[in-house]
């Protein structure tokens, strides 16, 4: 069996990856301690728990986090894992509690994950050395966000870039409509490939290529579609920002980061069936711009700005051969569900569009677990993957 460095010798460049990369259990096991334990992860909006004691639980893989509103007002997350013989400690989703007690022998911690009551302790052993795990966790805009890491990327450089597009957006008033997970029969990577390429967009999605530019294959029709769009910026309550890095080469020790917008056809304003609005604008929007915005925020948190909503999209393995999509829609935090927005029409056209690519992605997986795959070549229309795909391997080399 060739080693990891012998098959990125081996891959060509700009190509679909080896079959090894999808079917190894090892490249599979250094995959999730280089990258899921070792990059920021999207979980929530902090407008979900309001509340000093509100909590909701996260769990990735064989991990459980709570993520919890301290006393302070502010949200820390502590690893789900008693400190006495390791049960787990929150059994519910998520909740309002006073203090944390641990089903199996009843310890029991502060919100700020302090040992609190520990019964029949020796002599000589302190309670304070035995607090909770702590876990990293910041709020950029509202968002949540999450690293298993002791020693995390720092977010300093996504903060200040992209501090002005979510502010335009409105992020941090922002709260979750909906949140839907969709399990994929496939390789992460498959699933977080797919998303970063429009080559299929047309072909495969008929409801997104009607309103979004992004399937056009002509360049000039698409640059014409372009300017329209951003000669309407600034009446709009808009700004023109790119920042157009996603999975390129950032500042040492810095999360990676990107943003940059996009036309609409004529006739959308929104992602919506009829292109009409579904919500109340957001941010510092003063009316809708014929566009769509894109985010990253580290390797496999994503989201996609309209004026009336946001739509986040997180990918995380659940096995060496299977994975999911955590898909969030969020709109302004004083929208009234059935009043202001229909839930329906908000989540159709990225629901309908999930379970297309669901489909596409197992297909493939499909595909590649045959005995005569062999990688293929990168088009034009493939630069967000070529630029995944070169980051992955030069991550998985390190």
């Amino acid at each position: 069996m060739s080693s990891i460095a012998q098959l990125i010798a081996q891959q060509p460049v700009d190509w679909s990856l080896q079959q090894e990369f999808y079917k190894r259990v090892d490249i599979y096991e250094l995959e999730i301690e280089k990258i899921y334990m070792d990059s920021w992860l999207f979980i929530g909006h902090d407008s979900e728990i309001p509340n000093i004691g509100d909590y909701f639980v996260y769990n990735l893989l064989s991990e459980s986090v709570i993520v919890v509103r301290g006393k302070d007002d502010q949200i820390h997350a502590y690893m789900n894992v008693c400190r006495h013989r390791g049960s787990r400690i929150c059994l519910e989703d998520r909740g309002n509690i006073k203090r944390f007690t641990c089903p199996y022998h009843a310890w029991t911690y502060n919100l700020d994950g302090s040992l609190m009551i520990a019964k029949e302790l020796e002599n000589g052993i302190k309670k304070e050395d035995l607090g909770l795990h702590k876990c990293q966790i910041a709020v950029v805009e509202g968002l949540i966000l999450l690293n298993f890491s002791d020693q995390p990327a720092s977010l300093d450089g996504l903060k200040n870039v992209l501090s002005e597009p979510m502010e335009m957006f409105g992020f941090k008033d922002l709260k979750i409509a909906a949140h839907k997970n969709y399990p994929i029969d496939s390789n992460w990577k498959l699933a977080v490939e797919n998303y970063n390429e429009c080559y299929h967009c047309a072909p495969s999605h008929p409801e997104y290529s009607q309103s979004h530019t992004q399937k056009i294959a002509d360049k000039k029709e698409y640059d014409q579609a372009q300017h329209k769009m951003l000669d309407s910026l600034t009446v709009c309550g808009l700004k023109n920002i790119e920042i157009n890095a996603e999975y390129t080469e950032q500042i040492a020790g810095q999360e990676q980061y990107a943003y940059w917008r996009y036309a609409l056809f004529d006739g959308y304003v929104t992602g919506s069936k009829n292109g009409k609005p579904i919500a109340p604008l957001i941010g510092d929007i003063k009316k809708f711009n014929a566009g769509a915005s894109d985010f990253n925020i580290g390797p496999v948190s994503f989201f996609l700005a309209y004026c009336d909503h946001v739509v986040g999209y997180v990918f995380t393995p659940t096995a060496q051969d299977k994975c999911q999509c955590d898909v969030y829609w969020m709109v302004h935090g004083d929208a009234i569900e059935g009043k202001d927005y229909d839930l329906e029409n908000l989540t159709w056209l990225w629901d309908v569009t999930t379970k297309a690519d669901e489909r596409i992605v197992i297909n493939n997986q499909k595909g590649i677990n045959s005995r005569k795959y062999q990688p293929g070549p990168f088009t034009k229309k493939e630069s967000s993957e070529k630029n995944f795909i070169r980051w992955y391997l030069a991550l998985m080399q390190d």
